[in-house]
């Protein structure tokens, strides 16, 4: 009896532990935190250390339902360092409710509708001939570079934006982390 229970223990443990492991070696960790290619953009991305403001400016701004509908979407995604380094009291003033339409263009200026892979991304700027223009949800067109091996994209005031973790699967499409937040033409 002791022998039936405590091998069917060490069973589950063995395919817990190894149902972790294949999910790490097939999606990032992102922000310390686990990301589940069968949950959605909200459900991963409120597990982020990493991705606290860009969660919050969400809440704020109304985005929830829409990143957490079925997609698909493309997100790149600014870390709080990324948020930081706006100028003093950005965020804060972007996160007051008479700015809520300039906090939602911004955001969805970072939103793509269709999962882009890094290497299709990278596909197409070698296909445009070393530049290739991303079309926004809000509107904005930003163009995206390959340069020593790493996806730039170019926002509308002229800044750069690397994507520092590429390909987090999504059930509703795809997250690149990104080290800028992207900014529409002023």
């Amino acid at each position: 009896m002791f022998t039936k229970s405590l091998t069917a223990s060490v069973l589950a443990l063995a395919l817990t532990t190894g149902a972790a492991l294949a999910q790490s070696q097939s999606n990032p960790m992102v922000g310390g935190a686990p990301m589940f290619a069968e949950r959605n953009i909200v459900e991963n991305a409120v597990n982020s250390a990493d991705h606290t403001t860009l969660v919050a400016a969400v809440q704020a701004a109304g985005l929830v339902d829409t990143l957490a509908s079925e997609g698909p979407f493309t997100v790149f995604a600014p870390t709080n360092a990324a948020f930081d380094a706006l100028p003093d009291g950005t965020v804060e003033t972007l996160l007051l409710p008479e700015n809520l339409d300039q906090l939602q263009r911004i955001l969805t200026c970072h939103v793509v509708a269709t999962t882009a892979l890094w290497g299709d991304i990278r596909g197409m700027v070698a296909g445009d001939g070393g530049a290739h223009v991303i079309e926004t949800v809000g509107g904005c067109e930003f163009t995206a570079y390959y340069t020593n091996g790493v996806i730039q994209i170019e926002d509308g005031a002229g800044r750069r934006a690397n994507i520092t973790i590429a390909d987090v699967r999504q059930s509703n499409g795809m997250i690149h982390v990104i080290d800028s937040v992207l900014l529409p033409a002023s």
